[in-house]
This record gives structure tokens, sequence and C-alpha cells, in this order.
């Protein structure tokens, strides 16, 4: 039985702004480009009557030699230039290729996408939502900076281009284009504003965020770009990792947790154990790459499995939600039944509460009808009953329960697999910045790893420290180094989690110390590193990028 109407939809942006499909970060930047430069709104332009291609901004670049010297004389070279290192193309060098948008290295790129390739599945509004809420004034201080570091040369007032802005050749040709579109305004549909689940990831990820702007006078825009894409997609999935143990246990407990409110919750972003406090931390057990180390892979592997083992509970409990969402307000419009809370709208803990006994006869109530209407459904023009409706309705269940069991039965496996696929997405599966290994093999186990860009990037945060009120560089210890991905991201290396320590093996210990020394290597080929000594707190980790404090 197909489920129709709105049982078939899923997205509750109350628990998260993403539409569960396979993300690109690319499409991502270019979609927050217009909620940073509109203060969280979209953007609207007239319909193009036709998609944009690569000959247009070909065409463009030789009509004004005056640009860029040379250009007009080699259009061939020109168009691959284009192609490979201006735009962000989809199904690239296939036959069905085609333009998504300009690379995100300048927030007016957004203007030039071809809607139909660069959908971002609602992942833009929720970095844009975390970092509006991230406390401490982090939340307007990272908007403000990434709305600086991605408009240069842009009046946000006339959204004119000014030429003799100091950008790289990238940004500048992309820049130069900029005429092609001047019709664009502001959304005027209001966004919906909702806190994320959990603060204290928005906190992390805006205090990321500030730390690797930092590094903007040092480190190439492109580079810097490449930096914070990763960085974005990372959190992304720590966030999305925790929601899939976090739901299901509000659910279970009617209720969401004291400290998980943005007053009570225990995180702070300005120190190295800032999630030590936190009851649903992220624990993950990484595997260095050693490929003689089958043991820790093993270790990883089995990590990675409790996580995507929970991806059922996560979608059952994501239905609960979203039809209490229905109910309150059904109750709260139709039937004024429930009060409307403080600020309009019902949180997740809100609807939750509504599981209590003391809300049972209005939740039988409403769902014995709801149950009625999707068995009607089911049954239109034909006698029988679906198999899987008579299972559920043998099982025993209140009218409640078993709605959501037939929606389980009908779309449970539909939300698995594109949950996976998503979460696959923002761990960059097989990728030198992603935190994900799965071998080509179908069926084959995922485990977590440490790709060489995305430990680059860490290192490139770790390394910062506030003094006088700005970043400055600094050398630090493995062992700080090590304490600091533990604690900030639960990211295991050469340690098991705490409850696990006491059951260790010889087996564990021993792939844990190969582990670290496989740590270590990744550390000299990418250049953070150099053995000066046997000891372990002489071995340090030194800034590719050195930003001194200021001098009078």
């Amino acid at each position: 039985m197909p489920i129709k109407g709105r049982d078939r939809e899923f997205r509750i942006p109350k628990v998260t702004y993403v539409d569960f499909k396979h993300i690109e970060m690319d499409r991502v930047l270019t979609m927050l480009f217009p909620r940073l430069k509109w203060d969280g709104y979209a953007s609207r332009r007239p319909p193009r009557g036709r998609d944009l291609t690569v000959e247009e901004f070909l065409a463009d670049f030789l009509e004004h030699p005056e640009w860029f010297s040379g250009f007009d004389k080699h259009s061939e070279i020109t168009r691959a230039w284009i192609e490979t290192d201006l735009m962000d193309m989809v199904n690239r060098g296939k036959s069905n290729q085609a333009l998504a948008a300009p690379r995100p290295l300048h927030g007016n790129t957004y203007k030039f996408r071809n809607a139909r390739h660069t959908r971002d599945y609602g992942t833009a509004e929720q970095i844009y939502w975390m970092l509006y809420y991230a406390r401490k004034g982090k939340g307007q201080a990272v908007r403000d900076a990434l709305k600086r570091f991605f408009f240069p040369g842009i009046d946000l007032v006339t959204d004119r281009y000014d030429p003799n802005a100091s950008v790289d050749v990238e940004t500048q040709a992309i820049l130069r284009l900029d005429h092609q579109v001047t019709q664009d305004m502001k959304d005027s549909k209001e966004p919906s504003r909702f806190r994320p689940l959990c603060i204290g990831q928005a906190d992390i990820m805006s205090d990321d965020i500030l730390r690797l702007l930092a590094y903007e006078p040092y480190v190439p825009r492109s580079v810097l770009v490449d930096y914070l894409k990763t960085l974005m997609a990372f959190h992304l999935a720590l966030y999305h990792l925790k929601l899939l143990q976090m739901l299901p246990k509000l659910v279970k407990q009617r209720s969401c947790d004291d400290l998980c409110t943005t007053k009570e919750c225990p995180v702070n972003s300005d120190l190295n154990n800032v999630m030590t406090c936190c009851p649903y931390r992220v624990v993950l057990i990484v595997d260095m790459g050693d490929v003689n180390n089958e043991h820790m892979a093993e270790l990883a592997r089995k990590s990675t499995d409790r996580f995507y083992r929970q991806i059922p509970a996560y979608v059952q409990a994501n239905y609960v939600v979203k039809k209490l969402d229905e109910m309150a307000e059904y109750l709260k419009k139709k039937a004024s039944k429930l009060e409307s809370p403080q600020g309009g709208e019902f949180s997740v803990s809100d609807l939750v509460a509504l599981l209590k006994p003391e809300h049972q006869a209005e939740r039988q109530a409403y769902f014995r009808f709801r149950l009625a209407s999707l068995i009607e459904e089911s049954t239109s023009g034909n006698e029988n009953v679906d198999p899987e409706i008579r299972e559920v309705s043998s099982m025993g269940l209140d009218e409640f329960e078993s709605f959501i069991e037939i929606l389980m039965a009908y779309r449970g496996k539909y939300h698995h697999q594109y949950i996976t696929e998503c979460l696959d997405s923002l761990l960059l599966k097989n990728k030198e910045n992603g935190m994900l290994a799965q071998s080509r093999t179908k069926g084959s186990p995922r485990r977590f790893v440490l790709g060489s860009k995305l430990l680059e990037v860490l290192l490139q945060v770790a390394v910062l420290t506030q003094a006088d009120g700005r970043f400055v560089t600094r050398e630090i210890r493995i062992e700080e180094l090590l304490v600091f991905l533990r604690n900030r991201y639960g990211i295991h290396i050469e340690q098991l989690p705490k409850g696990a320590q006491t059951n260790s093996s010889i087996l564990d210990r021993r792939a844990l110390r190969f582990n670290l020394e496989a740590f270590k290597r990744r550390l000299r080929e990418i250049g953070f590193y150099e053995d000066l000594s046997d000891a372990f707190v002489a071995q340090k980790v030194s800034p590719r990028y050195a930003i001194g404090e200021k001098t009078e």
C-alpha cells in the first residue's frame, strides 16, 4: 500500500531541517550564501527560461578581453579552466554533465545557480540556524565574519561589484560575471526559526569557524573555502550522529533532558574539554589506516556500526514527534483543547510530553480517526486488508502505536536507506577530508577513519589559542592534541572510551598503541610534526601558518 498525503512527510525542522538525501557541500554553501546575505531569508529571483551553461560563461570572457589578457586567444584552455576551476558540475565527465553553479568562492555565486541541480535538502537552513542560535555572542560574530569573508568586493546595500577590490583570480573571474544576473531579492516568505536540539554542538561549530577564519590573511582563499566546507560537513555529521541516540531517548523518557536547554547546557566551546559533561556525547573510535592493524579496523567498525544500528529507532522516534506535532496543532487550532506554548510553536520537549498518561484520551481519539483514514485509503476499491496492517492489528497496540507501526512497516526501510546515504555523504565517505571508509564490495562494513585533509583542518583549529582578544598559533604536545580531539569531538585514537577501558583486552591495547604510531606518521606526512625526542611529552605539533600576537 502506498502511503499518501501528509503521512508521507517525514522531515520536521524542530528536529532537523535536513531532508535526508545525498548531500553535496558545494551546493550547501551556495544555498547558505543568500541566508547569510538576507539574515536567514532565502533569495527570490525571476525564473530563467533555461539553465546557464559553461559556454555562456566562456562567451562572456571572450567578449571582454580587457578582463583577463590572453583569454580570447586561447578559448579551449579558457573553457577547460572555467569548467574545472570555477564551476561545480553535476555528473562531471559524463555524457549528462550539467552545470550546478559556480564554485562557492564568493557569496554572489548563488545568483548563477541552476536550481534543479543545486538542491541542498534543507542543509543550508540547518547550518544557518545552528550558527544563529550559538551562545555567548558567537552566533552573531560568526555570521558577520562569514558574510565579510564571502562577500568581498560587493556593496551589500547596492549589490554592486567594486573592480578595485583585492581578491584572488578565481574570485575576480566570478565577480566579473555578476552583471549577468541583475534581479535578485529577499524572499518574502518568513523563515521558520527553530533552535537546534543540541545547542552545544552549534556553539562548537561556531567557535571552530571563527578559529578557521583567523587564517584568512595567511591561507589562499580557495583553500580556506575547502577548509570551511570540510568543517561544516564534519559538524553536521556529528550533530546528526548525536540525534540518532538523542531523539529515541527523549521519546522514551517523554521529556527533554534538563541539561539540554540553552541556559543549562554544560558545553563550553572556549575550553578543550567541551563535551565531557554532555549526556549525549558522541564517541568515535577511529582507525588511522595501518593496514597491518586489523584489530584496530575491527574496533572502528564496531564503533561505526553502533551508530548506524540506531537508525531504525531514530526513524520511529522522528515519526512519533512528527505525528504528535500534527496532533498538537489540531488540538490547538481546531479543538481548542491545547494552549499555545510560549513563543507560539510547540518545541520537541512540548511534543514528547504529550506521550504522558494525562494526554492519553486526546491522543487515542485523534489517532483513532487518523488510523481509520489510513486503513480506508489502503483498502479503497479492494476488500482485502493489506497483510502489514493485519499483522499490526493483531499486536494488540493502541491507536497511536498502531498508526506509528503501520508507517514504519511501509516507510521505515525507505527512510533507513536515505538516512544512511545522508550520513555517508556528510561523513564524506572514502574521501581524504572524510571521517568514514567503506570498501566498494556490496554490504561491506563501514568504519570511522580520519582523512588527512580533515585532520589538517582540525589541527588548524587545535593550534589556535586566544591572546588579547585575538587568535594566535602555538605549538602543542601530541598528548594535548589527543585530549583535544577526544574531548571536543569525541575522536578516540589511542584509548577506548572510559566505559570500555576496564574490559579492554591485550589485543585492544596493542591495536591502540599501533594506532597512535600511525597517527604520528600521518602528522609527519602532512607536515605538522617532527620527532625531536623519544620522550612523549616532548613530541609537539607545530602550526603550518603562524599567527603571532600583536606587537606595539
